[in-house]
């Protein structure tokens, strides 16, 4: 798993929140996000990370997403690894 396909996956992520209404306002409203800044958002990882970070909140969000992209449900978390900020911490 490349950065480049972790990057493709959190733009798959974006085009399915914004295909779905209740998603995308949650999205917007937790981020503070606006329409206008998805379009700049798609242009920069880490936005993406926040991206998968939001729909990794829930278990039904992740499976409708991977079953959409053709993905297995596993794949939005390995893709959210790839990206800043998706590196775990390791506290010992």
């Amino acid at each position: 798993m490349t950065r480049d396909w972790a990057e493709t996956v959190g733009l798959q992520a974006l085009a399915h929140l914004a295909g779905h209404e209740e998603l995308i306002g949650a999205f917007l409203s937790q981020t503070g996000a606006d329409l206008a800044g998805l379009r700049a958002g798609a242009r920069d990882p880490a936005f993406l990370g926040a991206v998968l970070d939001f729909l990794l909140q829930d278990d039904a969000w992740v499976i409708g997403f991977a079953e959409a992209a053709g993905l297995r449900p596993t794949d939005p978390a390995a893709a959210r690894a790839q990206l800043p900020g998706g590196q775990q911490t390791h506290w010992t």
